[in-house]
């Protein structure tokens, strides 16, 4: 009688979804536009279009996480998940390519600074980029706003432009407006993905997340390649002094705050 009753008011069972807006800026919709057209600028002329982003850091150690698994015997956790306790933790940077639906994982030890970021850019370039995009002139990077990569902070484009020198590549950033992270692709084609493969498994140490995001697979042909960096990395770094004078960052004259090239300087 319950259901009945239930059914005929229609009542149905639903799950909360983030469809409210925090906040906006008036230069949204010209922003998401931009990032339409390079997107099919950088696919028609064949070279690279990534998606960059970082998931939240794990600690390891024997604590709970969410999910369940088939086991023979009950999973035993601590009850408390203090960071004393961790062995450590892990820091997964990740990239998505979405012309080749592939991602890269690069799990850092330390802590998630720009140079983490632009190491983990290098990697992913000298190790998957270079390989199937030997002709590539530029590389385009959709990321967001904030965290190690944001769009306001200096010391990010003077490890990017580091990163385009020691690269010999051009390296396009495009930055999603504020409160937008949930259109940049890798959240919603790559990170569910990697959550799921990684679901109810206790990160004893950074060899078994490696191993369990290497799985990481869809039926429509995504695959992961998983790479450890194991490099302390200092927080609080200031950019130099003169940076700011003698940036050769080119910032696009329409939306710059958002759009910029890092040219490699000889």
């Amino acid at each position: 009688m319950v259901r009945y009753l239930l059914k005929k008011h229609e009542y149905v069972k639903r799950k909360a979804q983030k469809n409210i807006t925090m906040g906006g800026h008036p230069d949204r919709n010209a922003q998401f536009e931009n990032i339409t057209q390079l997107k099919q600028d950088y696919l028609d002329a064949g070279n690279p279009v990534i998606s960059m982003d970082t998931k939240k850091k794990e600690l390891l150690g024997t604590f709970y996480r969410n999910g369940s698994l088939y086991t023979q015997a009950a999973i035993q956790t601590n009850d408390h998940d203090f960071p004393s306790s961790a062995t450590g933790s892990v820091i997964p940077h990740g990239f998505y390519d979405l012309k080749r639906n592939t991602g890269y994982i690069t799990l850092g030890t330390s802590h998630d600074t720009s140079e983490f970021a632009c190491d983990s850019l290098f990697q992913w370039w000298v190790n998957e980029g270079i390989i199937h995009y030997p002709k590539a002139k530029s590389l385009l990077i959709l990321c967001d706003g904030g965290g190690s990569n944001s769009s306001r902070h200096y010391i990010f484009k003077e490890d990017l432009q580091k990163t385009a020198n020691a690269l010999g590549l051009e390296i396009r950033i495009a930055h999603y407006p504020p409160y937008t992270s949930k259109y940049n692709p890798i959240e919603h084609r790559f990170f569910p993905h990697v959550t799921r493969a990684c679901e109810g498994v206790v990160f004893h140490s950074v060899e078994t997340v490696k191993t369990l995001i290497s799985r990481t697979s869809t039926s429509k042909g995504l695959t992961t390649i998983v790479h450890i960096l194991d490099k302390i990395y200092e927080t609080g770094r200031k950019y130099a002094a003169d940076f700011k004078e003698i940036m050769p960052i080119v910032f696009d004259t329409h939306l710059p705050k958002w759009n910029y090239r890092a040219i490699p300087q000889e």
